[in-house]
């Protein structure tokens, strides 16, 4: 396992391939379907954002609501596909790097080839295990949302295969 840490640089993103397992450390926000239409509408509109996007980590979660004693609830990945239409905008205003599960357009993986990003799958049906890489979790954005609000969180060793990588490589596609 590679251990890498959030924000990733290009070097670190550069350096992992379509395939590799790694322990993903540091800060990363929460995004699904709502939140992302929301952005979308804030950039079309010429408004600022509710935290920088260059160089974050979106994780496509909505996380249940944390049991009493607990940081958060289960936060399993959700279906990539379905965030494609909002995701070429959100990489040119610079974001680096995405998690969630299955495969992406041809469009996104050129994008994020283009612009050296990648993308991570996280295993789908571990939600309650991968809660438990979660160190901190609060609101960042859009509360009115619910679970599809936008959160920051601080994770420890979440692991991830890289899916798609900054030189083409996916592997959905070998």
């Amino acid at each position: 396992m590679i251990k890498v840490q959030s924000p990733l640089t290009a070097e670190t993103i550069k350096s992992l391939k379509a395939g590799d397992s790694v322990l993903l450390s540091g800060v990363i926000y929460t995004g699904r379907d709502a939140a992302h239409k929301r952005i979308i509408e804030l950039l079309a509109a010429g408004k600022s954002l509710p935290f920088d996007l260059k160089g974050q980590t979106i994780y496509y979660a909505g996380p249940c609501p944390a049991a009493p004693g607990k940081i958060i609830g289960s936060i399993g990945p959700t279906t990539s596909s379905r965030m494609d239409i909002y995701s070429p905008m959100l990489i040119k205003e610079g974001l680096f790097v995405m998690i969630g599960k299955g495969q992406r357009s041809k469009e996104v993986t050129d994008l994020i080839v283009r612009h050296t990003g990648i993308y991570f799958a996280a295993v789908g049906g571990a939600g309650a295990l991968l809660s438990l890489c979660v160190k901190q979790a609060e609101i960042a954005a859009f509360e009115d949302l619910g679970t599809e609000a936008i959160y920051k969180l601080t994770v420890q060793d979440m692991p991830l295969v890289v899916a798609a990588d900054s030189f083409g490589g996916c592997i959905y596609t070998r």
